[in-house]
């Protein structure tokens, strides 16, 4: 509630009803995700894509000087929208993975149950999140890389049955470049 990019969605109110359902009130966009987006239309041209990415880093850059990590940039987490006259207008939405940058896993928080999981979308995962799950910006920055691949292609950058599988290609395997699959 507190980051104030007109990027980022408004976060007007929440709290807990008497029954104990938590809720929240957000504004009310026009527009649809961009995993809509691309499913209704297919690939968008390299200029739009710039367009739309360059409005998401605007909201994630006010996140990460405040410390905040989003953990969760994905096509349906980004919301192509109309405000007032302006057309394409992006509001990143969903900050309900936000963390603080983490610190490198040890030994003995490695033995916790629970303590180690990976959060995130397999198709738009950092290395790191998979490898050591501490994350930092540059976890938001690689997840937006995927977006804009996913943008200009269709496709996400590695293809696999299993998300495991899927995970695991971010840690290990190169990617094939995006002019390749055009």
């Amino acid at each position: 509630s507190a980051l104030t990019s007109p990027h980022t969605i408004s976060l007007f109110d929440f709290g807990v009803t008497d029954d104990g359902v938590f809720y929240y009130v957000m504004e009310m966009l026009d527009g649809i995700d961009l995993d809509t987006l691309i499913a209704h239309n297919g690939p968008v041209c390299p200029s739009r894509t710039i367009h739309l990415l360059v409005q998401a880093c605007a909201s994630l850059a006010e996140a990460h000087e405040s410390g905040l990590i989003h953990r969760d940039v994905k096509p349906a987490n980004i919301f192509c929208c109309q405000v007032g006259l302006t057309r394409d207008f992006v509001k990143l939405l969903d900050f309900g993975l936000v963390t603080r940058a983490a610190k490198a896993a040890t030994p003995e928080s490695l033995k916790l149950t629970g303590n180690s999981t990976i959060v995130g979308t397999p198709a738009f995962i950092a290395p790191e999140q998979v490898e050591t799950l501490a994350v930092d910006p540059r976890a938001d920055i690689y997840a937006l890389g995927c977006v804009g691949y996913w943008l200009l292609t269709g496709r996400y950058v590695f293809e696999q049955e299993s998300t495991l599988r899927m995970m695991l290609d971010h840690l290990n395997t190169k990617p094939e470049p995006a002019s390749k699959r055009l």
